[in-house]
This record gives C-alpha cells, sequence and structure tokens, in this order.
C-alpha cells in the first residue's frame, strides 16, 4: 500500500470516528436512545445513507444504523418498512452484535401475518440464544395462529368512525354509572398541546368525551376541560372507581425530547367538575414508567403496567393496595409469572363477573398485541391462567384494552386497519346463542313412535306444548314474534303429558343454558309407557326348566333381566308385571305351571341380585294360551312392527300355523316356537312409592 493510499484510510477512519462521535450517528443515537423513534427512523436513514462503505468501521456502523431504522419502524408499527432494513442489518452481520435483529425480525414478520417466514427468523434467533423462552412461545404462536382464525369466534367488530378520527384514538372506557358517557385518549388536532410527540410523529395524547343522544349515537367528541386533566403532555389512558369518583389517569412527560417515564395521577370527582389530579408515588426514580392504571371497584386495589425493576422483562402487571389509616399506597407487587412473561403485558381492565382482561405481546397469540382474559378465582384478587380472546377479537396487529359494557357488548382498541398506522376504538357484539329443542317420543320397549303425544316445556316464564308428528317428533325453534323458544341463561323442564293407551308419566327431563358459549341443538329421546304389553329382550330356558338360561358368549338371560331393572331405575314410580308364554307343546296345565316358575325365576333374580323391591314385581305365567304376534316382512318373520310404509304381513302364531312347516321346513318350526316362549312385561302403575319416601309428593 502506498503513503498516499494509507494516508487517504487513516484520515477515513479518523473522520468516520468523529462522523460517529459528532456528526449524524450521534443525532440518531441520541434520538434512538430517547425513545423518539419517529424521529430516529429519518435520523439513523440519513446517517446510514452518510456512512462511506469502504471505511475501517463503516460496516459496524451502518449495520447499527440499519437496526435503529428497522427498531424504529416496527416500534411506530410500519412493519413492512422495518423488514427491508432488518434484512440489511443481517447482511451487514449485525447479529454478531445484537442477535436480536433475528427475534425482531421475525417479529415484524409476524406483525405482518407472514408466521412461515417469522418462525424461521426465531428458529434463527434460538440458534444464537438457545432455550430463549420468548422465542420459544413466539414459535408456538406461529403455529397456533392459523388455526386460531380458523375457530373464529362468533363475534360482530366494528370500528366506531363517529368517534374515531385519523389520528389515533385509543382506550375507552364507561365514564358514568348510567353508562351515557365515554372517555378515550386521542391525539387529534384538538389535543391541547402543539407539539408532536418524536416517538410517534403524532401530537401528544388528552382525554376526550362524548355522549348518548336518546337514540343511542354519540354526541360530538369533546376534550375534558376540567383544569389540569389534560396538560401539553400525554394524558390516558383513564379508568374510574365503581362509584365515577375518582378518575386515575396515566401522564407522560417528554421534556426537550427526553424521556421522564410515565406516572399515574388520580383526581376526584367535585360536583360536576375533576380536581386536579395527584400523582401516585409508585415507581423508584423518573426512568421508570408506570401506567394504564385498573382500580377496583372500591378504589383501593389497583393493578398497572410498568417496566420497574424485579419484573420479567418489557413491561409486566403489578399491583398496590390503598392503606386508608395511613393514606398511601402499599409497595408494588408483581402478578408473578402466569400472568407476566418476557415480553409486555399492558392496558389492564375488569371485567363484569371480575375477569382481569389484559394484552400481552408474550403469550401464545397471533401477533402484536393480543387480548387475554383471566378469570377470577375466589374473592380475593386472583385469578387462573390466561386465555387468548381469540380472532376476530385478536388480529395479526396490536389489540389492547377491552371494556366489557355487558355480556354481549364492548370496546377495545386495534391498530388492524388497512393503510393506516393510527390506532382506532371498535366495538364488539357477541350475537346471542342459539337453541333448539328436539323430542322423539317412542313406546316403551320398542322402536315404534308415539303420534299426537303432547309435550311441555316448562321455563321461568311459563310453559309451551308441542305434538308430535307421526315420525313422534316435535320440534321447536323460532316462535311466531321471532324470539326464541330456547333462550340463553335459561332452565328448562320437559314431560310428557297423558295420552290414552298409555300410563300416566312422571319422568321428567331437564336442561340449562346457563353458561354454554355456543349454539346447541338439544335433543330427548322420551318413552311413553303404553297399556298393552312391553317386549323385553329375550330369556331363555332350557327345555322343561325354569333356570335362566346362561351360556357363555352366546345367551345371557340375565343381561336380558338387566333391560327390566334398568326401566324401573328409569322410573321409580313403576311396578310391571312379568309374564311367561310357553310354546303350545306339552299340556296346557303343565305349560301354566311352567311358565308361571319361570316368570318367578326372572322376579327373583331382580330382587335378589339386583336389590329391586319385590312389591315391584308381579310374576305370572301365561302357558301356551296367547300366541305372539310376528311380521312376515321379505320372506323373514320379525317381532317388530315394521316402519310405515313396509310392505308386509301380520301372522298370529297358532300351533295350527307353525305345524304346517314341521316336516317341510324343521327348523323354521323350531324358530317359530321359540318366538311363543317368551317373558313380556306388563305395567301395573306408575306411581310406586317406597315406604319411609317422599317420591312425587308436593
Amino acid at each position: 500500500m502506498s503513503y498516499k493510499s494509507l494516508l487517504v484510510v487513516t484520515l477515513t477512519f479518523c473522520s468516520l470516528s468523529l462522523f460517529a462521535q459528532k456528526g449524524p450517528i450521534k443525532d440518531a443515537r441520541k434520538a434512538f436512545s430517547g425513545r423518539n423513534y419517529a424521529v430516529a427512523a429519518s435520523e439513523c436513514e440519513k446517517a446510514y445513507e452518510k456512512i462511506p462503505y469502504k471505511a475501517g468501521k463503516s460496516k459496524e456502523y451502518k449495520a447499527e444504523m440499519a437496526y435503529c431504522v428497522a427498531e424504529s419502524y416496527r416500534l411506530t408499527e410500519q412493519h413492512e418498512e422495518a423488514k427491508e432494513w432488518y434484512e440489511r442489518a443481517i447482511d451487514l452481520g449485525f447479529a454478531k452484535t445484537e442477535p436480536k435483529v433475528h427475534f425482531n425480525y421475525g417479529e415484524a414478520h409476524r406483525f405482518t401475518g407472514d408466521y412461515d417466514k417469522a418462525k424461521e427468523q426465531y428458529e434463527e434467533y434460538l440458534e444464537l440464544v438457545p432455550g430463549d423462552k420468548a422465542a420459544e412461545d413466539a414459535i408456538k404462536s406461529c403455529e397456533q395462529a392459523p388455526i386460531t382464525v380458523a375457530l373464529a369466534k362468533k363475534v360482530t367488530i366494528k370500528a366506531e368512525d363517529k368517534i374515531n378520527d385519523k389520528a389515533s384514538d385509543m382506550c375507552l372506557v364507561i365514564a358514568d354509572r348510567r353508562g351515557d358517557k365515554i372517555m378515550f385518549a386521542s391525539a387529534r388536532a384538538e389535543a391541547l398541546g402543539k407539539d408532536v410527540d418524536p416517538r410517534s410523529g403524532e401530537k401528544y395524547f388528552d382525554v376526550f368525551y362524548a355522549e348518548l343522544d336518546r337514540n343511542g349515537n354519540y354526541r360530538e367528541v369533546t376534550p375534558v376541560e376540567d383544569d389540569s386533566i389534560n396538560t401539553e403532555h400525554h394524558e390516558g389512558p383513564v379508568a374510574f372507581d365503581g362509584r365515577y369518583k375518582q378518575m386515575f389517569l396515566t401522564r407522560c412527560y417528554n421534556p426537550d425530547d427526553n424521556f421522564f417515564g410515565c406516572d399515574i395521577y388520580v383526581s376526584q370527582l367535585k360536583g360536576r367538575s375533576w380536581d386536579i389530579p395527584e400523582k401516585i408515588n409508585l415507581k423508584p426514580n423518573d426512568t421508570v414508567s408506570v401506567g394504564h392504571p385498573c382500580p377496583s371497584e372500591d378504589g383501593r386495589f389497583l393493578i398497572f403496567a410498568s417496566d420497574m425493576p424485579g419484573g420479567f422483562g418489557g413491561k409486566d402487571l403489578w399491583y398496590t393496595e390503598y392503606d386508608r389509616r395511613s393514606d398511601s399506597w402499599s409497595d408494588p407487587k408483581n402478578m408473578g409469572p402466569e400472568i407476566n412473561t418476557a415480553q409486555d403485558e399492558l392496558f389492564p381492565t375488569f371485567g363484569l363477573n371480575g375477569e382481569l382482561y389484559f394484552a400481552s405481546s408474550g403469550h401464545v397469540g397471533l401477533g402484536g398485541l393480543d387480548i387475554f382474559v383471566a378469570k377470577r378465582i375466589g374473592t380475593e384478587y386472583k385469578w387462573a391462567a390466561p386465555e387468548n380472546m381469540g380472532y376476530p377479537f385478536n388480529s395479526k396487529d396490536n389489540d389492547f384494552h377491552l371494556t366489557q359494557v355487558d355480556e354481549k357488548t364492548g370496546y377495545f382498541t386495534s391498530d388492524r386497519k388497512k393503510g393506516s398506522y393510527a390506532t382506532n376504538i371498535y366495538s364488539y357484539e357477541i350475537p346471542p346463542n342459539l337453541f333448539t329443542l328436539k323430542v322423539v317420543v317412542s313406546k316403551l320397549g320398542s322402536s315404534e313412535k308415539v303420534n299426537g303425544a303432547s309435550v311441555e316445556v316448562t321455563t321461568a316464564e311459563g310453559t309451551f306444548t308441542g305434538v308430535t308428528n307421526e315420525s313422534g317428533m316435535v320440534y321447536w325453534e323460532k316462535k311466531p314474534n321471532g324470539d326464541r323458544y330456547i333462550g340463553e341463561e335459561g332452565e328448562f323442564k320437559v314431560k310428557l303429558l297423558p295420552l290414552e293407551g298409555y300410563h300416566d308419566n312422571r319422568q321428567m327431563v331437564e336442561f340449562t343454558t346457563k353458561g354454554l358459549a355456543d349454539n346447541q341443538d338439544f335433543y330427548f329421546a322420551m318413552n311413553m309407557v303404553p297399556k298393552t304389553p312391553i317386549r323385553l329382550p329375550e330369556v331363555r330356558y332350557r327345555l322343561g326348566s325354569a333356570e335362566l338360561m346362561v351360556i357363555e358368549d352366546s345367551i345371557n338371560s340375565k343381561d336380558s333381566l338387566n333391560f327390566v331393572y334398568d326401566m324401573l331405575e328409569e322410573y321409580p314410580g313403576m311396578v310391571i308385571r312379568l309374564v311367561s308364554h310357553t310354546d303350545s307343546r306339552g299340556s296346557a296345565s303343565a305349560n301354566e305351571k311352567l311358565a308361571q316358575r319361570r316368570a318367578q325365576s326372572c322376579v327373583d333374580y331382580l330382587v335378589n341380585e339386583k336389590g329391586v323391591p319385590r312389591e315391584r314385581l308381579v310374576p305370572e305365567g301365561r302357558g301356551e294360551n296367547e300366541p305372539r304376534t310376528v311380521y312376515l316382512v321379505d320372506g323373514k318373520y320379525v317381532v317388530d312392527k315394521p316402519d310405515m310404509g313396509t310392505v308386509y304381513e301380520e301372522i298370529l302364531l297358532t300351533e295350527s300355523y307353525i305345524n304346517k312347516f314341521k316336516k317341510s321346513d324343521p327348523e323354521l318350526f323350531e324358530k317359530l316356537h321359540q318366538f311363543n316362549r317368551r317373558t313380556e312385561g306388563e305395567v301395573v302403575s306408575m306411581d310406586f312409592v317406597a315406604s319411609g319416601s317422599t317420591q312425587g309428593q308436593q
């Protein structure tokens, strides 16, 4: 290398060092370290362009500036622009200096919905920083996000354009007991300060309000005019105690482009005006931020977000309690790893039932900040593990600060609007769950459906009745006025009304829609107890014997009798007569005695082995006197009556009919005799009451 060349390189290196210390790099670093990201994006990009490529440390400086540009864009939600500059920083080797460039590049991809590329960057980061939980959780988010979107909840989301401005609007809360007034933070032109926040590029937030007119529409949005609520710096979000007598608000000072952190203030309602807010001393020094107040109903328990030391990383949720005796707030306590992560937890709010809603970028979600809900445990200030609110509450963009109005409606903030960095206020409405009820009524002991049965449904508001059709079905969906028969949060009782030819049935089916989160079609199969014999599952005996036949893997008469036991359990008031029949072979008197012994065997099993009260069972033997009716369908004999529309022949199995097959078809001859050897049930009554029981009493 020539002397002149060496001199040029030396002079260039020296001038670059001065450039870094005094020139554009210094200005860029100051803007970035001061969190003035809107300014930093421009300053860092200018510095990047001015750094020569072939000077000694130029590559390191250019990589640093590219990273600062990327971070500034990401932190002002301009993710497409951020991705380009992360790519430059990585190409210039910045990952050797700061491995997190891969993680944040992955974040930019995730926030634009490119989950595959985001996952690649998180994996690159994990190669450099193995075991990082934030990256591992981010990968889970990428894998889970498409599933979450596919399982979208039935929620109607609407941008509240009557109150939203082209500037950012966020964190709407209900501001009075009647629910007719709202407050929110906005950076719109009407905000008090004249300066632009160098961090966001917008005006400083102020607190605004609007009131509902008689038609439920919001009147003109107006800044809160009470003294010292709004200043030239940031105000918002705000929150209220349960009486709406205390306003808690976040205030952030940013004098001379130096970020001093945020504080929480509380203002008391004096008449119809808010008093001068007083700061709650919660933080150890001015560089720490505390904000996003979430007070309890009585205003004595306060959750807030902060980056104070002792957290799990990023901004955590903390809490403090007010002591009336000392007129002071307790030292803040962290809400623990169940709520907080290595990323950010922000914007806590309480739900109507004590749930804790908050936003997190660390729990598994769709991208950016997602809204989570943790259900309250007991009466103390404790909550279960948080659950993601899912799509469409959450999106690939930032979604945060949910306010419940009632169980079905509310508001939240999101920057999901296409082509705009500004955050907006959205309302949501959860449509009512739709329930239907179908009841199918059959004859007990058969598949035959009951036509013309009246089914009564009792609710807290009264009763409604339907009548079954030819298929034994009655169905309820909408009333003539459009209301639903089966409403939400209701309790219902279904019973069958008396019908000629059937025993009165005290059986009742109960169900509830309380706590159900999804649509549901309720279906109940109910039975009417006919006054005609009920066919029971087949009970078999050996020839001339009354012993219940049990042959392993083929016949188990005891299992068949368990049907009777189950029926008696289902209908506690039922008294049943067990009637045994024989075929026609043998003498009539012998068959009657045999049938009686067989009926008694059934009763003995149910009493001695199943514990059925003996007074609920009546054994009766009828011998060969009542041959069975069967049905001939397509050349086959069946015992169940065929469905409507089926062509069949009804046959009474008399001795003369069966004897026709004695020689021509011995197998059928034995089968038809077997049909006649049967045990049937006849319901004697449905009003049995065990001794000492109050069953059935009103």
